[in-house]
């Protein structure tokens, strides 16, 4: 955790309630940063710095092991973090009012870190091991693709905004051409030790904010902190088959480490158009066809259309209006084979008609004058009793 945990109002910036849930948090975080991406804001500087600090806030929200620490920290130190306690037996008592949010510093360290720290540092006699690398933050977007696309598979190119190493000083936070140098008043272990009523413990150094290390020139880009931000394309690949709304990991393409560690990974959320003829069920397609009453009464085979050309179904005689087929193998492509498709017919009856054709449905309505088609469901009824 850095300084700025304590110095910004995640919650005010994401305006959501300190109790807000996780789901309630992502559909906040969807919706501006919808509206702040730089894609749909090209040139606008205050969206993209408004969608940075979005991005920031939803990171730190959405992990739930961030979430706790930056809570607890805001709470540890609320009111410039004045504390009491008794030292000794006499009664007397040491209270600090000092602004401890730079305990933290730019270097990403956590409080858990921090006491971690202090007693490993004991056991190695004062000695600080170097900082190790950390993972970078897993990032999230969202992209619309067609419906062909989504079942043939497709790369797509995203643009993507997050918090990097300072491209100009590469995370040391100082000026091109010079160096951090070590803090001559700790010695680099970031950490003093302080005797109080005849205990002696240790806390972060004041002269390098618990950093190990002094920026005498600080990089005019970062101001000394070493981190920046990165805009950058990365082509995402979506696989075949590719359900809507499902949530697609990227592994390593998220936002840069630090300190030599492997990026995050990226999550992507895709929405899948809808198609004009077609739909999906499962790994079924589905697509209704009309046939005529002839077709339907006769039996007939009929062209019905895929994804990828045509096929010829066989429709049999007495076909009822809304009854489906099954054509296996042309639904949506799996890993190991494809879907079905359900082809359901749809019998059209005319609503104009020549009269050669009236004369040949007139003449078929006396031939079968004798089949009462509503006789059963009368009796049923119990009709006229």
């Amino acid at each position: 955790m850095n300084k700025d945990w304590l110095e910004k109002d995640f919650y005010s910036i994401l305006g959501v309630a300190k109790d807000a849930k996780a789901d309630a948090i992502k559909k906040k975080y969807r919706s501006l940063a919808r509206e702040l991406h730089p894609d749909k804001n090209p040139g606008n500087a205050a969206a993209e710095e408004r969608f940075k600090a979005v991005s920031e806030a939803y990171d730190v929200l959405s992990d739930a092991d961030k979430h706790k620490e930056y809570d607890e920290a805001r709470t540890l130190f609320a009111g410039g973090g004045t504390r009491s306690a008794p030292f000794g037996g006499g009664g007397s008592q040491y209270s600090s009012s000092a602004d401890y949010s730079n305990m933290f510093g730019a270097s990403g360290a956590g409080f858990g870190d921090l006491l971690g720290d202090i007693f490993q540092q004991r056991a190695r006699g004062g000695r600080q091991a170097p900082r190790g690398p950390k993972k970078g933050s897993d990032l999230e977007s969202e992209l619309s693709i067609g419906f062909d696309a989504a079942l043939s598979g497709v790369t797509v190119p995203l643009r993507l905004a997050s918090d990097a190493p300072c491209g100009s000083c590469r995370g040391s936070g100082a000026r091109a051409g010079t160096a951090p140098r070590t803090c001559p008043t700790c010695g680099g272990a970031g950490q003093v030790a302080r005797n109080a009523g005849g205990f002696a413990f240790a806390e972060p150094c004041a002269s390098c904010a618990g950093r190990g290390s002094v920026v005498e020139d600080p990089c005019p880009s970062c101001r000394g902190t070493g981190r920046g931000s990165s805009a950058r394309t990365v082509q995402a690949r979506i696989p075949a088959g590719v359900k809507d709304s499902a949530r697609i990991r990227l592994k390593g393409k998220g936002a840069p480490g630090e300190r030599g560690g492997v990026s995050g990974d990226l999550y992507v959320v895709v929405h899948v158009e809808s198609h004009p003829v077609f739909g999906r069920s499962g790994d079924n397609l589905t697509v209704t066809v009309p046939i005529s009453f002839t077709e339907a009464a006769l039996g007939a085979a009929i062209v019905v259309p895929t994804t990828t050309g045509t096929v010829t179904l066989k429709v049999p005689a007495g076909t009822a209006s809304g009854r489906t087929f099954r054509v296996r193998g042309k639904g949506v492509p799996t890993k190991d084979s494809a879907g079905d498709l359900m082809v359901t017919v749809n019998v059209i009856v005319p609503a104009e008609m020549s009269d050669e054709a009236r004369a040949a449905l007139e003449s078929y309505a006396t031939l079968s004058n004798n089949d009462d088609l509503r006789k059963d469901l009368l009796a049923a009824a119990k009709v006229g009793e």
